[in-house]
């Protein structure tokens, strides 16, 4: 099982994602939501959308591979 924080930002000309692969859990939306602000705040990040201006959401996307065995 592979999780996935993907952090949803507004940028200069619409909208940034950065993944952060097998993130601590637990989280709370608090303290994803200050570090988001936080990384807006230092302009940490270029991206193809511009420079990063606020945070919009957050997300956590669980994938499960499972391995099937042919005859």
């Amino acid at each position: 099982m592979a999780k996935t924080l993907e952090l949803i930002f507004d940028a200069e000309f619409g909208i940034a994602k950065v993944s952060v692969k097998n993130p601590k859990e637990p989280l709370s939306a608090a303290e994803i939501k200050a570090a988001m602000d936080q990384i807006a705040l230092a302009s940490v990040f270029t991206t193809a959308k511009g420079r990063i201006v606020a945070a919009n959401s957050a997300r956590v996307i669980d994938r499960t591979t499972q391995e099937i065995q042919l005859p």
